[in-house]
């Protein structure tokens, strides 16, 4: 349920439907806006609930139900779009974001070497997975520890922010103290215990869409984040598990449009790993920008063929480079820019 207040309400008048809403054992979330604050009421009862509960109340302007299982995702809680801000940089802003670097990190020598490429190429967050759940036990698992503490190396040296997945909810703290942006993979976006655990963080997190999960899915598994105050939700759109095989996965574009209509949150692409082959990554990237999204997580490796993890998907420094010149005309084409 969505109580809005009248713009020139007072403190006390929205106190007065929170104490309402909490008396009556229900949740709530404030989204304080520049005209006026909403009011979510949250709770599995609120359906059985009258709107004259809080309507009769001063300073309400009004008020309605969210008929959408995600609530605090969704337009109605908030129209205007979100942005989250990583030190000075803004992701659903004017400027598309481009996020870059190794699908694992292996090295220091190839961490440092990828920075520099990816940042000279004009990407402004590194992006290299310290933790890597795969689908085969055998396969590389990632440099754990070592990793975090070569992608806090990186961010002193070239100064640009990081972003590492967090797959297990007891090393939130720790993967936090390391870097800017949490990711959660799309195999654990409906982890509840991990999305709980970063919603407390209230730090930047970035939520990849769920390998067969329908965007309302995606939005409800958002809003276990913003459940918990955290307010700094990115969503990633990563491809989905189709009949298709020509590709990885099926890099769902609509969902870029649909997203930006019902939710007010941020929305990056990763083409990478909706392509599955480098030749393919360029084509979807642009089309990305072109749909609307607000940034891209693209996977760079100074030396593809050597890749522990991804390397067939890995574009090499000059790809990449070539593709931030093509994607700056097309932002410009769509009235933003990189």
């Amino acid at each position: 349920m969505i109580v809005e207040m009248r713009k020139d309400t007072t403190q006390d008048e929205i106190d007065d439907v929170i104490y309402r809403a909490r008396s009556l054992g229900m949740d709530v979330q404030l989204n304080s806006g520049t005209d006026k604050t909403v009011v979510a009421i949250l709770g599995k009862d609120t359906g059985k609930l009258s709107t004259d509960v809080f309507a009769v109340l001063p300073g309400v302007e009004s008020v309605s139900r969210i008929m959408k299982p995600y609530k605090l995702a969704s337009r109605e809680f908030k129209m205007a779009d979100s942005i989250v801000s990583v030190d000075d940089i803004e992701i659903g802003g004017r400027r598309i974001v481009v996020m870059a670097g190794p699908c694992a990190v292996e090295s220091e020598e190839q961490l440092m070497e990828a920075t520099m490429v990816v940042k000279s190429a004009g990407a402004c967050i590194v992006r290299g997975g310290a933790f890597k759940p795969r689908t085969s036990p055998f396969s590389f698992q990632g440099l754990e520890k070592k990793g975090l503490e070569l992608l806090a190396e990186s961010r002193k040296r070239f100064g640009a922010p990081v972003i590492t997945e967090v797959v297990d909810p007891h090393d939130v703290d720790r993967v936090a103290e390391y870097v800017d942006i949490l990711q959660i993979g799309a195999r654990n976006m409906q982890n509840f215990s991990l999305l709980t655990q970063v919603g407390k963080k209230k730090c930047p997190a970035v939520l990849k869409r769920g390998l067969s999960a329908t965007i309302t899915e995606w939005l409800t598994a958002a809003d276990y984040l913003l459940a918990e105050g955290n307010d700094k939700v990115i969503l990633c759109e990563r491809g989905i598990r189709t009949f298709e095989n020509s590709v990885r996965f099926s890099l769902d574009i609509s969902s870029i449009p649909v997203v930006k209509r019902f939710s007010h949150l941020p929305l990056i692409v990763d083409p990478s790993h909706a392509a599955g082959h480098y030749s393919f990554v360029p084509a979807i990237a642009k089309a990305a920008v072109a749909a609307g999204a607000d940034g891209l997580l693209i996977e760079v490796h100074p030396n593809p063929k050597e890749a522990l993890v991804d390397g067939l998907q890995a574009l090499t420094p000059s790809d990449f480079s070539r593709l931030m010149k093509e994607l700056r005309a097309i932002a410009i084409s769509v009235g933003r820019y990189i």
